[in-house]
């Protein structure tokens, strides 16, 4: 990011845009005065909060990260809550009164005691956000706070944003690639060049207006300019071969100071054959990751059964769970929902090339795979980049571009479209659907209702504690 130029006066609301690694976190990061020094970067200009430097403004500034993993600090959730409020001497009557007022305003409706280790990406977000609520800052800055959220979440979040700000006259900088999540909120909007300076500035009407057309290209969700949806094209059902099927499959995870698994989720019953194209949905903490899990080997199943096919097992035991990591690599790739979970190396090239090294391909077939990726997922400019410098979007891409790189029967991704443009959207939906009419089957736990559109035949939606196919 460079060459930008703006003033934010006290109580604006102001919405930042612009197309994915455009530099929205960098920016974000530096108003929140936790960019780094010059040991990590360079910088030139002026950046000042009320006339003084970020890093001055203690408890000024509240800041959401776009991962939520890196905000969780305590074991328990009211204490995480807290914890900011200690760290600025707010006392402790008053800390107690915040806490619980905070968690409402957000909507995370759990005992100030329940453990933050078992808490679902969606759940997270919420704690992270009541953490910065409690501080009551007088900048409020979030990085893409919804993106994790179930639909309605994303609304009762949206809502203790509007009704935070409407009682503290706080000033909100909120990073979010759909417009349409806070138009009702925000009161300017602000688009960043990746090329340097500014795409737009100013009231949301007039940017959506004037410049709408041109924020659509550049990558922006603008309400009017909907994505181009890939072409469908039907597996021909003599294609169709079975790869794994459940049977009033229990899955659950082993909680904090428990030995045995808490189970999340009861009688699921699911078939994926060849070319399947699956939606699973559901609530915030309803098991959505915990089944993905499940189905992609990772996790035992808690009951029922769980069975590989012979066109998916190819030779091996019918238990998912009990194949190694390198009998996983070409049967079933699994994208978490975190995508630094999934990284080893230190540059996105050789990241790329773990998982056909592992494979014992040969160079060349190495190099034309990670460079087909490379291109398509638009990482060839961040080939040689440490994969945790990397923007959230960028991360995602990374992510999947590493499941894709083994060509894996069956992929199964957690909220594989978090952080993208409506650029970098449409090209990684395109490259999945191209996946699909190859005979690639997919299971895909996700929030974003124009990726069911796009590509899901069949959803299966996860109640708690009930799993119903539709």
């Amino acid at each position: 990011m460079r060459d930008v130029d703006f003033d934010i006066s006290p109580g604006e609301r102001v919405l930042l845009l612009g197309r994915s690694g455009a530099g929205k976190s960098t920016l974000i990061h530096a108003l929140a005065g936790v960019l780094g020094g010059d040991d990590e970067g360079d910088g030139t200009g002026e950046l000042l909060i009320d006339g003084h430097r970020p890093e001055s403004a203690r408890g000024e500034v509240g800041l959401v990260l776009q991962d939520p993993d890196s905000q969780v600090v305590l074991a328990r959730v009211g204490d995480d809550v807290a914890f900011a409020c200690e760290n600025l001497g707010v006392a402790r009557d008053e800390i107690w009164r915040r806490v619980p007022a905070a968690l409402a305003e957000v909507g995370l409706d759990l005992p100030l005691n329940h453990p933050t280790s078992n808490l679902s990406g969606g759940q997270k977000q919420r704690l992270a956000l009541a953490g910065v609520v409690a501080m009551r800052p007088r900048l409020l800055l979030l990085d893409e706070p919804t993106a994790n959220l179930d639909p309605e979440g994303v609304t009762e979040v949206r809502d203790a944003v509007a009704r935070t700000l409407q009682a503290s006259g706080a000033t909100l900088v909120v990073i979010e690639h759909r417009v349409s999540v806070w138009l009702d909120v925000v009161d300017r909007v602000i688009v960043l060049d990746p090329d340097g300076g500014l795409l737009a500035d100013g009231s949301p009407a007039e940017v959506l207006q004037r410049n709408g057309r041109e924020l659509a290209a550049a990558g922006v969700w603008v309400p009017g300019f909907p994505p181009a949806l890939p072409r469908r094209e039907p597996i021909d059902p003599g294609d169709r071969m079975p790869l794994l099927a459940a049977s009033d499959l229990s899955v659950g995870r082993v909680e904090f100071g428990r030995r045995t698994p808490s189970v999340v989720n009861l009688q699921i019953d699911l078939d994926v054959a060849v070319g399947d194209s699956i939606a699973i949905t559901g609530e915030n903490g309803a098991g959505k990751s915990t089944l993905a899990l499940t189905l992609a080997g990772l996790l035992p199943p808690a009951g029922g059964e769980l069975s590989a096919r012979p066109a998916l097992a190819d030779g091996l035991g019918t238990a998912p769970h009990r194949w190694r990591s390198r009998q996983l690599l070409t049967r079933v790739g699994m994208v978490f929902q975190d995508p630094e979970h999934q990284f080893l190396v230190a540059d996105v090239r050789a990241e790329l090339a773990v998982g056909p090294r592992a494979l014992k391909l040969s160079e060349t077939q190495v190099t034309q795979r990670v460079d087909e990726l490379l291109d398509r997922l638009h990482l060839d400019a961040l080939a040689t980049a440490n994969p945790f410098t990397l923007s959230g979007g960028e991360k995602r891409r990374l992510s999947v571009a590493t499941v894709l790189a083994t060509r894996p029967r069956l992929l199964v991704l957690d909220e594989p479209t978090f952080g993208q443009d409506s650029r970098t959207w449409e090209e990684l939906v395109a490259l999945l659907a191209e996946l699909l009419r190859s005979g690639t089957a997919m299971l895909a736990v996700t929030h974003d209702t124009d990726f069911v559109e796009a590509l899901a035949e069949r959803t299966l939606r996860l109640e708690t504690p009930i799993g119903a196919l539709a």
